[in-house]
């Protein structure tokens, strides 16, 4: 990849959060293009550290439009700079560090990033530290004082004067109800508090000459305010603004409406204590949502709309409503209180609620309610609610159902019985309930746990549940999954609940004719039916039928809207769609799209409808409203979650299985054929070498044609095992974790990399037999400590020992050695001691082939068979007879071709 700090820094770089909690600036192809004066700046900032990228853009970069991901990295680096400026001349710099709840806030907005994921309160803190770390170092290096050194990045942070405009209630006085006093921090006390002394003090103070530019630096400030305030440009000019004031309730008004003009200028404003946020309270337009169940659950449910005016949480009168519109603009004396008033702001929203309720006379359709609650308005037209003026609020019924949604873990309890034949750790039961909590409401969900964490075993509990409450009509679930899939979950059913009545609806697990016999009669006689994407397709009762629930696995199959597969799988009925994706679906916004259309189908729109939507936040720079509307619905844990990863195994192990390509399966026929008529004239030690070759060969097809073949093509789809290892480290990459890939091949090490590059869109790693010794320590380092370094391919034999690769959270085993104990040294590499993620461990088994049944031989309990293979599995081989041998390495051409 392309170093962030060369010469020619791109112009398409964007901010990237890794895992370990590093900001980076890097490539990426689809990014946002900045001005090259920018990328060229930012790209060597962020090579010195995070602290150091982040306080060029939140000190030099103000006033520039940026794309939506940088523009909110630069908005907090602001935060803390603007804070900064709060530091006297020469005094010590001590920047508080913002609450965790505002840290939260800021999170909530975020736009979509690569490694959004990762963003914490914890994090930002630890950022906000690097952030301060970086401005004592370049000061220091500047020699120069703050306000230089922050005016050298740009004049807005040139605040030389600390003046305070102060406003007061005076309730004794009935014709200037209010008074105003100018005052400057002259120093700081002993306890590190500001000093303030009236304007006027300054003139005494500094009364000398060389004094006199102190002076003026004090009032620049309130020169530049005056530019833009008549009212206080007057003031100025008579000298008014060097004593307290009696002002009326319009003076205080006109102070109100500019204090964004007086804030730019410099100037720090102090209104009555009373008044929240510094303004004086304003009535509210006020609705509410939700404040009783529903009669019709699911996405055609009607929720109740109601609508009142409140001041301070108190409903106003319809007089007292109409006293307010027709009092005029300004500040207003209500129920013993100075109010902020602006009718036609009121008067609009007013109106706006009024048509909603009498559209809602029935009711207000679920998606437009949500959308309304997260202030999501889909229509090109329409404004968002005015923050300032009104509050829209889920009532309670609606109000409890999100918060269990955002918040699983406190939901109630439920129980999939002793069926489950496994125990569930704690954040699977709160997945579980989750789950339990949207299909009861007839939604859809969003299951995107991290890989490894247990979406098959929370989907299954889940299916155990509605089958012990289910009262009525039988109804069986479909679960749609990658044909390489179809066995992993037919194993794990089995395993776990093994009371669910399982039909496996594909070529590879019953007759072709079967298959195409499949009727409405034979679906129903099952718990829970598990197909293909391309048997969907090819099987139209799959998608007529009414399922309890449809599941998606590996949900960005249906990323590309357009797509055949994806359109038949939008048809599916169900009263509740489940998708399951182990990738951050919410920094890709298409798909984001493309998988709500599937679980919660008009939420989001139409897709053009959707995409002018994204434009309008990323235009506005605030993602919040997105974010607030598809939250509930997604459920995403990570395996870097303390929370999580302190409840976990520390080795899991999966295995991977793989189709065979029509070149392999055709290659992989010829070579049992050429076996039988090669068994046929061997005998002793030559019938040992037959058999040997003829297990390579076999092993060697399974991989890629290619290394049987030599003929260097090495083309992606000629190999199952290539189309699995995508579907693998597409997840991974997305994820920004490392892996290691183990084979037993040289041969096979620089293609399999060459792959991989092209998959994270960086060069990895290789180590083979050929790997000089001196540059092993090297390739290791850089692994260990490079975070841009994403997979490390090696050859088993070179790289199974003695290497301590402990930055990969992923090992697999691209082949398999067919002995449990080299396999588990190689594992080994990853998961030792100073591991400190879950170790996901993939073995790649190829279906219907010798791949498949020696994998049965070594998980079968029988100790002989153990006692041999940990000796190496081929000495057990040469010995099997020869209609032995030939049943062990027949190809079953159903289960090993996808379909």
């Amino acid at each position: 990849m392309e170093s962030p700090n060369a010469p020619d820094t791109p112009a398409n770089l964007a901010p990237q959060l890794t895992p370990r909690g590093r900001l980076l600036a890097t490539k990426q192809d689809d990014a946002p293009p900045l001005a090259p004066e920018v990328s060229q700046a930012l790209g060597p900032a962020f090579a010195l550290g995070s602290g150091h990228g982040l306080l060029l853009l939140g000190t030099a970069h103000i006033g520039r439009i940026l794309p939506p991901a940088w523009a909110w990295w630069r908005d907090v680096a602001a935060r803390y700079v603007t804070a900064l400026c709060a530091t006297p001349d020469g005094g010590e710099i001590a920047v508080d560090l913002p609450a965790a709840e505002d840290f939260e806030a800021l999170i909530a907005d975020a736009p979509p990033m690569t490694g959004a994921e990762y963003l914490t309160p914890e994090l930002l803190t630890a950022l906000w530290h690097e952030l301060d770390a970086a401005l004592r170092q370049e000061l220091a290096a500047a020699q120069v004082p703050l306000q230089a050194f922050l005016k050298s990045r740009h004049p807005a942070w040139n605040l030389v004067g600390r003046v305070h405009f102060n406003l007061a209630e005076n309730r004794k006085d009935a014709e200037a109800p209010f008074a105003f006093l100018a005052t400057y921090t002259a120093r700081l006390s002993a306890h590190g508090k500001a000093q303030h002394q009236p304007l006027s003090q300054a003139l005494a103070e500094f009364s000398g000459g060389k004094s006199r530019a102190q002076l003026l630096s004090l009032l620049l400030p309130v020169q530049r305010a005056a530019q833009h305030c008549d009212w206080l440009r007057e003031m100025v000019e008579v000298g008014d603004i060097y004593h307290p004031l009696r002002w009326t309730a319009l003076d205080a008004c006109r102070f109100l409406t500019d204090l964004p003009q007086l804030e730019a200028a410099g100037i720090s404003v102090r209104t009555p204590g009373v008044w929240k946020a510094g303004r004086p309270p304003r009535p509210v337009v006020k609705a509410s949502v939700g404040t009783r169940p529903p009669s019709l659950l699911g996405q055609d449910a009607l929720l109740d709309f109601s609508m009142q005016v409140c001041l301070d949480g108190e409903d106003l009168s319809d007089a007292e409503v109409e006293a307010l519109l027709q009092s005029g603009d300004g500040l207003q004396f209500i129920r013993g209180r100075w109010v902020e008033v602006d009718q036609k702001a009121i008067g609009r929203l007013l109106e706006r609620f009024k048509a909603i309720e009498a559209v809602a006379e029935n009711g207000l359709p679920f998606a437009e309610a949500m959308r309304l609650l997260a202030g999501a308005s889909l229509a090109e037209s329409g404004e968002p609610l005015d923050a300032d003026w009104s509050e829209l609020a889920a009532g309670p019924w609606l109000a409890d159902t999100l918060a269990g949604l955002r918040k699983p873990e406190g939901l109630a309890q439920v129980d999939p019985g002793p069926e489950l034949q496994a125990t569930l750790r704690p954040y699977q039961q709160a997945g579980v309930r989750w789950l339990y909590l949207l299909t009861r409401l007839g939604l859809g969900a969003c299951l995107a746990d991290d890989m490894g964490l247990g979406k098959t075993i929370q989907v299954l509990s889940l299916l155990l549940v509605l089958k012990r409450e289910n009262a009525g009509p039988h109804q069986p679930s479909l679960l749609v999954a990658p044909a390489s899939l179809l066995a992993n979950w037919a194993a794990e059913a089995e395993r776990f609940a093994p009371g669910l009545r399982l039909l496996v609806a594909h070529p590879s697990a019953m007759p072709p004719a079967d298959f195409k016999a499949l009727d409405a009669t034979r679906l129903a006689d099952a718990d829970l039916v598990i197909t293909s994407y391309g048997s969907l397709l090819r099987q139209p009762v799959l998608a007529n039928h009414d399922w309890r629930l449809a599941v998606i696995d590996e949900a960005q199959a249906i990323k590309n809207p357009g797509a055949k597969q994806t359109r038949q799988v939008k048809k599916l009925q169900a009263q509740s769609r489940i998708a399951l994706t182990g990738t951050p679906v919410e920094n890709r916004l298409s798909d984001l799209w493309s998988i709500f259309d599937f679980t919660h189908p008009g939420l989001l729109g139409s897709d053009k409808v959707f995409g002018k939507f994204t434009k309008r936040l990323a235009k506005a720079e605030h993602f919040g409203p997105l974010r607030a509307l598809v939250q509930p619905y997604i459920l995403r844990r990570l395996k870097t979650d303390k929370r999580v990863i302190s409840d976990l195994p520390d080795k899991t192990e999966l295995k991977a299985w793989c189709h065979l390509s029509p070149t392999q399966a055709a290659l992989y026929q010829r070579a049992v054929q050429d076996l039988a008529d090669a068994l046929e004239d061997a005998e002793g030690i030559g019938r040992k070498g037959v058999v040997l070759s003829f297990l390579m060969r076999f092993k060697q097809i399974c991989n890629h044609p290619s290394q049987w073949l030599g003929d260097g093509a090495w083309k992606a789809g000629d190999s199952g095992k290539f189309a699995r290892l995508r579907e693998l480290v597409e997840v991974i990459a997305a994820k920004q974790e490392k892996v290691l890939v183990f084979t037993q091949f040289r041969e096979t090490t620089e293609p399999l990399a060459a792959f991989l590059g092209s998959i994270f869109g960086r060069e990895g790693l290789v180590l083979h037999g050929g790997t000089p010794v001196a540059k092993r320590r090297e390739l290791v380092r850089r692994f260990q400590e490079d975070e841009q370094t994403p997979f490390f391919v090696l050859s088993l034999k070179a790289g199974g020992a003695g290497l301590n690769l402990t930055a990969a959270s992923h090992v697999i085993h691209f082949d398999r050695w067919w002995n449990p104990a080299v396999e588990n040294q190689a594992t080994d590499r990853a998961f030792r001691i100073g591991q400190q993620r879950n170790v996901l461990v993939h073995k790649f088994i190829c279906r219907g082939t010798v791949e498949d049944r020696i994998d049965q031989l070594i998980e079968s309990k029988q100790q002989l068979v153990k006692d041999v293979l940990e000796g190496g599995a081929e000495l057990l081989l040469t010995e099997m007879s020869d209609r032995e041998l030939l049943d062990l390495v027949k190809l079953d051409i159903h289960a090993a071709q996808e379909n």
